[in-house]
């Protein structure tokens, strides 16, 4: 049953289990039509330096933040996902979306987090051909490699997390919205998202700074700035011009 709590992407999460699972398998090359209606998805702090190049990297618009990056400049619409649900060759593929089917969600009984699988993803599939359980029911090393990955995501995400409220309590957020035209003279509008105000950010204290520095949020908010430039990139997608 789908669930308008779950993350993004996600139907119908269950807990990764031999009993339930251990005649599943991952389709060799599940694709990424799942994406191909989303225009922006969440981003990790490790990430946001590569992400950069390829995507304008805002915040959202919250009450916590968090960096995400803009895939299209309409609703419903990412620009590198092709008919075919193949990603763009060449662009970067963003972890949020790597990470699917799988994903932690908060076991509260336990008090941790457990590794899970979406039940309606199209990459899960009857067999063993990629199995996420061996005959002994016991993690793969496709299913360990997945954990990993998790696991490595929820800390990143934190780290975003942490970036970001750090940006808020700075009151370093304004509202943006981003003006386009088309070349057959559309005009589209994206708003509802924030950027790091340059000139309040240009005046954070030497102490401020420096903490800052220590902490590699220099390096995000510099991805952030350098971003800008992507926004040209989306446009051209569309075949189009800035306004």
């Amino acid at each position: 049953m789908t669930d308008a709590s779950f993350p993004l992407f996600y139907k119908s999460p269950r807990v990764l289990t031999p009993g339930e699972h251990g005649e599943r398998s991952l389709a060799r090359e599940p694709g990424y039509a799942f994406a191909a209606t989303t225009n922006a998805v969440p981003l990790v702090a490790e990430e946001l330096s590569t992400a950069a190049r390829h995507f304008p990297i805002v915040f959202s618009d919250e009450a916590t933040p968090h960096p995400v990056a803009i895939l299209g400049l309409r609703g419903q619409q990412n620009l590198f996902v092709g008919a075919d649900g193949q990603w763009a060759t060449g662009v970067y593929v963003p972890a949020y979306v790597r990470r699917y089917p799988f994903i932690f969600l908060e076991d509260e009984a336990r008090a941790e987090l457990t590794l899970c699988i979406d039940e309606a993803a199209q990459a899960l599939v009857p067999g063993r051909d990629r199995p996420l359980f061996d005959e002994q029911g016991e993690p793969t090393a496709l299913t360990r490699s997945a954990l990993t990955f998790c696991r490595d995501y929820q800390a990143q995400h934190l780290a975003a997390a942490a970036f970001a409220k750090a940006l808020l309590e700075a009151d370093l957020l304004i509202d943006h919205r981003a003006d386009v035209t088309l070349r057959n003279g559309e005009r589209l509008s994206l708003a509802g998202f924030k950027e790091i105000d340059a000139e309040r950010f240009a005046k954070l204290p030497d102490e401020t700074f420096l903490a800052w520095r220590t902490k590699g949020w220099l390096t995000l908010a510099y991805a952030h700035f350098f971003s800008i430039g992507s926004w040209s990139a989306l446009v051209d997608r569309m075949g189009g011009g800035q306004g």
